[in-house]
């Protein structure tokens, strides 16, 4: 059986006059353990929980963000499929916006960074090629809704 994993691809709108997309902040976080990969938040599903739910309780333990802080955009969650040690990991993102971009992130243990960055360096920051799709798929998801405003 595949491990489970549910998170955010959480993002900020900048203030001020920089037009979409430039105004776009992804929000990764450095773990403080193994190679010190930047990932978004997220975690494992625990017995009897909701894939949303985890998503949402993994946010708040990772980052200090709770659903009070986000904004769910409706029609977009990307599914992740790897190996992880030779046991395959599925990984769910939803996309979240951070309701106030001021908001302070405050990291659990388990990271030592995070860093809010436009989609390019948010990529090379991510560094795996289906995350750096997961983010870019975001964008997009984004600017077509931009589009239809």
């Amino acid at each position: 059986m595949a491990l489970r994993a549910c998170g955010f691809i959480i993002f900020r709108r900048l203030l001020g006059c920089t037009p979409p997309p430039g105004n776009i902040e992804y929000l990764l976080l450095q773990t403080s353990y193994g190679e010190h990969h930047w990932t978004p938040p997220k975690g494992h599903v625990d017995p009897g929980e909701d894939d949303l739910t985890t998503a949402l309780r993994e946010t708040r333990e990772e980052a200090g963000l709770g659903a009070e802080h986000l904004r769910v955009v409706e029609g977009f969650v990307q599914e992740l499929r790897y190996e992880v040690r030779g046991r395959p990991k599925e990984v769910l993102y939803w996309l979240a916006e951070l309701r106030d971009p001021g908001t302070a992130v405050t990291l659990s243990d388990e990271h030592q960074d995070y860093r809010w960055a436009q989609l390019e360096d948010a990529c090379a920051l991510a560094g795996y090629r289906d995350l750096q799709d997961t983010l870019r798929a975001a964008q997009t998801h984004l600017e077509a809704q931009q589009d239809k405003q």
